[in-house]
């Protein structure tokens, strides 16, 4: 068995969300650790506990939406599959996020590209893959080189509407990307929104979800190293109770 890590670290200082959004954790090492130590244990001299230390403990504030995650159905709307109530991540069935992965890799496309069935449909293709429900969709694009860089948001094709139905009409409920969002970069997106006032263009291949069971994974990483099948992907959500997303650790199994 041969695992890929699929997720990026959680760490400071990484351009990997918009500014004011991003991770902030505090470390505290052995040495703050002792005091800790010493108040759970009234007379105790720290010299007498093995390697006279305390324990190390980091102190995090951060979104759901921070590193490898999956987003959640109530991330995009109140409703999902026409009128019910949408998931919080606590609701995901774990089944789901344990399944056959694909790799479809939309590289070529150029940064801010809005990704349609047909480019999909290409990319299965080039890989001689049939959809079959519940397989695990992931989207190489242009991104996934750029992470941990400034240009990192701009970067990456996103997953229009259409796409995106296209995919849920195939059986698929879970999917994902490398990119820092299933959409198109905001910028890109923004300038055509000032362009044509259509606000059906914000969050397009998001609020596309709605309209069945569908979640999606962003910021993953590696997938330039996947085959285009003949893999399992692992993403199991951390269980954050009424939550629109949770970390996952994704990673890839082949045998």
């Amino acid at each position: 068995m041969k695992i890929i890590d699929l997720s990026v670290a959680i760490e400071n200082d990484v351009p990997a969300d918009p500014p004011g959004l991003g991770p902030k954790i505090t470390y505290s090492g052995h040495a703050e650790g002792t005091e800790e130590v010493l108040q759970f244990f009234p007379g105790l001299d720290i010299a007498d506990v093995p390697g006279a230390e305390g324990w190390a403990v980091e102190q995090l504030n951060l979104t759901a939406h921070c590193g490898t995650h999956l987003d959640a159905p109530w991330h995009f709307a109140s409703t999902m599959n026409g009128g019910e109530r949408a998931w919080t991540i606590d609701e995901v069935p774990l089944d789901w996020c344990i399944r056959p992965g694909v790799k479809l890799d939309l590289r070529h496309l150029p940064d801010g590209h809005v990704a349609t069935s047909a480019d999909l449909r290409a990319a299965l293709a080039a890989i001689g893959h049939t959809l079959q429900p519940f397989d695990v969709v992931l989207i190489n694009t242009a991104a996934g080189a750029a992470y941990g860089r400034p240009d990192y948001l701009g970067r990456g094709c996103g997953i229009g509407r259409e796409a995106t139905l296209w995919l849920m009409s195939q059986g698929i409920h879970i999917a994902g990307t490398d990119a820092w969002s299933w959409d198109a970069p905001f910028p890109v997106t923004a300038k055509r929104f000032a362009e044509t006032r259509d606000a059906g263009l914000i969050w397009e291949g998001h609020k596309a979800g709605r309209e069945g069971i569908f979640m999606h994974m962003e910021k993953l990483t590696k997938l330039d190293e996947l085959p285009g099948n003949g893999f399992t992907v692992s993403c199991l959500p951390v269980k954050i109770k009424g939550g629109s997303a949770g970390w996952c650790r994704a990673v890839a199994i082949l045998d």
